[in-house]
């Protein structure tokens, strides 16, 4: 038994220095700890920019981790893993950054409607889809000058690091229309609903209300939270027929009957959170 205990292990062995021997006739060589080293580096410089409060060393931070970034070889870029970081933060094809404006130039005007969203680090997703409301909202009030403010500094350090594109946050958008002589300021959110993001929001505006003569913030797309879940407003009413719509359309039925006929039902997802907003999602 111990004889063919030990030629099984022989034989294990021989077939592990077979597959590394084939690996590394093939060029698979291990990471040398050279690699692992410039990959580790590259790892703790995006996880200090990952969740980072602007602070005034953050510009910096964020050039000196996509400069170690670049001078990384494809191979040591594979390696890069720490406590959030890994390849994907800098090495993701999320679509051409430059077809976004971030819509943070000065000579503002009296007149500024800062649109407010939490953000996303996804080029096309931001230019198309956050672009586009500031955009509709452009055309709509050509007498406003129409500006951007992420809530999410998580996303303003991803996207300026790896894309050199700057997005105000709340505090640095309001500063702006401070330093622009901005008298008449109205914040348009495009966040779903009152959460921990709205609230921020808020906060920050009531810092800088004297400021201005007048200042205006618009309620998120559901409105106001309410009690319970059976309190709908006619925000939530308009909003719940209009994607329920869409998606009946999208599906191809000619209406929700049809649908349910069909045995076809639809689920709507929402992110969740622990604020009291949470009431949004129960059913009723």
């Amino acid at each position: 038994m111990k004889k063919k205990i030990a030629l099984f292990l022989a034989l294990v062995m021989l077939l592990t220095v077979g597959v590394a021997g084939a690996a590394s006739a093939l060029g698979e060589e291990e990471p040398s700890a050279a690699d692992k080293e410039a990959a580790d580096k590259v790892a703790a410089l995006i996880d200090a920019i990952y969740v980072q409060k602007r602070t005034e060393t953050t510009d910096a931070d964020c050039a000196a981790a996509k400069a170690a970034w670049d001078a990384l070889t494809d191979a040591q870029k594979e390696l890069v893993e720490g406590e959030e970081a890994d390849p994907d933060y800098f090495g993701r094809d999320t679509g051409d950054a430059s077809k976004d404006d971030p819509r943070n130039a000065d000579e503002i005007g009296e007149n500024e409607l800062l649109v407010v969203s939490f953000g996303t680090s996804f080029n096309d997703s931001r230019a198309q889809d956050i672009g586009g409301i500031e955009k509709a909202l452009a055309d709509a009030f050509p007498e406003w000058a129409v500006r951007r403010a992420f809530t999410a500094q998580i996303i303003i350090n991803h996207v300026q690091a790896r894309d050199g594109e700057f997005i105000d946050n709340m505090d640095q958008a309001l500063e702006r229309a401070v330093s622009n002589g901005v008298k008449n300021l109205i914040v348009q959110p495009t966040h779903l609903m009152h959460g921990a993001e709205y609230d921020e929001l808020t906060e920050a505006v009531a810092k800088y209300a004297d400021k201005f003569a007048t200042v205006t913030v618009a309620e998120p797309l559901l409105g106001q939270v309410g009690a319970d879940a059976t309190q709908v407003n006619n925000d939530k009413q308009a909003v719940a027929e209009a994607v329920v719509a869409e998606a009946v359309q999208t599906a191809g039925y000619s209406s929700l009957h049809a649908a349910e006929k069909d045995g076809t039902a639809f689920v709507f997802m929402g992110h969740g959170t622990a604020h009291l907003a949470k009431v949004t999602y129960s059913p009723r």
